[in-house]
C-alpha cells in the first residue's frame, strides 16, 4: 500500500480549488478524476476542502472518480466504506476532523459522513493501459504517481490526461513533477507557487 496520509501536500489541493472556482460559471456537475488516489486519503481530503471552500449547492453537483492500480484489491473495499483508523486523521484539522468524521467503533476507527463519502467513485484502473477511466473531466489530479514511470510513460500518460480534459480543463501534480518539455505545448501553468496547468486547444 503507498505511502499517503489525509490533508497530504494541501496547499496544492487548496489552489487547485481556487482555480476551479475563478475559472468556471458552469452550472452543471462538475467531474474529477484522481489517478492514484491509493487508500482514498486525497480524494477525500480534496472533497472536504471543495465542500469548505464552495459550499453545499455547488459541493452537490461534484464528482470525483478515484483510481488506482490496486494490485492487492485492497483500496476497492477501504475507499467506498471511508472507514479509517484515527492514526491516519491525525496530520488533518482538528476542525475537519469533527465535522467530516464519526466514530466508527471501539477499535478507534472513523467513518467519512455520507455528503462526502457520496461523492468518490472508486474504479480499479492502471493507467500504463492509456485508456482513459472516462472521458469529459473538468480536473485531473495525478501526484505521488509519475515518478515512478519513465520519462516516456509520463508523456504518454499526460497526453491522455490532455484528451479526457474538457476545454480549460485543469491539471495537478505533485510540487515535483514538473511537466516534460515536450508536452509545452498541451499545458500551461497558471499560478507560480503551485504545479497546476491549465488544458492549451490547439
Amino acid at each position: 500500500m503507498g505511502f499517503t496520509f489525509f490533508y497530504r501536500d494541501r496547499h496544492t489541493l487548496e489552489q487547485l480549488v481556487n482555480q476551479m472556482v475563478i475559472g468556471s460559471n458552469k452550472d452543471y456537475p462538475f467531474k474529477v478524476w484522481d489517478a492514484g488516489c491509493s487508500n482514498g486519503a486525497e480524494p477525500y481530503t480534496f472533497a472536504m476542502i471543495l465542500r469548505e471552500q464552495i459550499g453545499k449547492e455547488w459541493f452537490s453537483k461534484i464528482q470525483i472518480i478515484a483510481t488506482d492500480i490496486d494490485e492487492y484489491s485492497n483500496f476497492e473495499k477501504i475507499i467506498p466504506a471511508g472507514i479509517y483508523p484515527k492514526s491516519d486523521l491525525e496530520r488533518m484539522p482538528e476542525e475537519i476532523f469533527h465535522k467530516y468524521f464519526i466514530k466508527y467503533d471501539d477499535f478507534n476507527r472513523y467513518i467519512i459522513i455520507d455528503e462526502i463519502k457520496s461523492k468518490i467513485k472508486y474504479i480499479k484502473h492502471n493507467l500504463l493501459s492509456l485508456v482513459a477511466v472516462e472521458k469529459n473531466f473538468d480536473v485531473v489530479i495525478c501526484k505521488n504517481v509519475l515518478l515512478h514511470f519513465s520519462n516516456q510513460e509520463r508523456i504518454d500518460v499526460f497526453k491522455m490526461f490532455h484528451k479526457v480534459l474538457n476545454k480549460n480543463g485543469l491539471l495537478a501534480t505533485e510540487q515535483t513533477q514538473e511537466l516534460p518539455v515536450e508536452l509545452a505545448d498541451l499545458f500551461e501553468k497558471v499560478i507560480p507557487n503551485a504545479n497546476i496547468y491549465r488544458k492549451i486547444i490547439k
